[in-house]
């Protein structure tokens, strides 16, 4: 099992014929993934590759090939419509992958996307991969093994490294998520622990977060509150000067706020195991899953303990009954 996306999961390009859009289609297509569609205004009817239909709009898409997925491949100023498109659709899945969508846009997407009840992943983000089943974005997908860790992330380069220290370790994973690194995103570091707080096949999860913004706060209270599998975590940005963007439109230390310090504070006392660098990141979920194969033999052994006390129970409730026979009669 995984979440988000799986084998089942069929896919609808939006953008697939532009430069991006068209080597990443591919990319998703060789590694496995279902992509059933492509949408392209003015280009209905066209073929991608000699193999995925084009259409005009999405709801024919939908209609032609029954997508359930959609991946954004188009430029940011044309992304919103895109996206809402997609919700309108009834799609329920929606990964955009586009840099630099204007704030203001994203701000009437969140309100279309939760009127709608879409799950967005993005904007400005590498993507989702289940891996061994479906790739959505941009991710190299040959560094990824099938497995049972989960990994979140805001930064897309760090999520490789991660990822890569895993599998170099025979850690495979169960499904990874960037989550993007811009101010308003459609699915949250919480969101995404609900998710696999709630998958039985992920056992731990790799949190990957950065500089500026509440998320890794949310995420903290969420996981002392009520998450129940172990978190490994990395905060990016911890010598970043106060007021100056550091990569992603979201990594900014505004008002003293959102610093790293804070962030790992936070996560360390809410009982995530919390890593000062990215190259601890492989080592210390190992660790976690170590402890996690320890905890059967030590309830099998309480369980071969607890079973004893009944036989113990009885023998002494049958020398209680043998005496009070012999008091009643007289015997000594």
């Amino acid at each position: 099992m995984s979440i988000l996306v799986d084998k089942q999961t069929r896919v609808l390009v939006q953008g697939i014929t532009g430069n991006e859009g068209s080597f990443h289609t591919r990319q998703m297509m060789d590694y496995g993934t279902q992509v059933v569609a492509g949408v392209v205004p003015g280009k209905g009817g066209q073929k991608f590759d000699d193999r995925v239909s084009i259409f005009d709009t999405v709801a024919e898409a939908v209609r032609a090939t029954g997508a359930n997925a959609a991946a954004i491949f188009v430029p940011p100023s044309f992304s919103a419509d895109a996206i809402m498109e997609s919700a309108a659709e009834g799609v329920p899945l929606i990964v955009t992958i586009t840099e630099g969508i204007p704030v203001t846009d994203m701000l009437a997407v969140k309100a279309f996307l939760i009127k709608t009840g879409t799950r967005m992943i993005g904007p400005n983000c590498p993507g989702v991969i289940s891996p061994g089943q479906c790739k959505i974005g941009i991710m190299p997908g040959f560094i990824h093994m099938q497995g049972r860790v989960g990994v979140i992330s805001r930064s897309g380069t760090l999520t490789y490294e991660a990822v890569k220290q895993l599998s170099d370790l025979g850690i495979g994973q169960s499904t990874c998520v960037g989550i993007g690194g811009d101010p308003i995103v459609g699915t949250t570091f919480l969101d995404a622990l609900r998710l696999f707080n709630a998958d039985p096949d992920t056992d731990a999860v790799v949190l990957i977060g950065e500089i500026g913004g509440n998320a890794e706060d949310e995420a903290a209270a969420y996981i002392k509150r009520e998450f129940r599998k172990p978190v490994v975590a990395f905060i990016a940005g911890r010598t970043a000067p106060p007021g100056r963007r550091m990569g992603h439109a979201g990594a900014i230390i505004a008002g003293g706020q959102g610093t790293a310090a804070e962030k790992m504070a936070k996560l360390a006392e809410a009982g995530a195991t919390v890593c000062q660098s990215p190259a601890e990141i492989g080592l210390r979920i190992q660790e976690q899953l170590q402890k996690i194969k320890s905890k059967p033999a030590a309830r099998k052994t309480s369980v071969v303990k607890t079973a004893a006390r009944p036989k113990t129970i009885a023998a002494g409730a049958a020398r209680s009954v043998k005496a009070a026979a012999k008091a009643k009669t007289g015997k000594k």
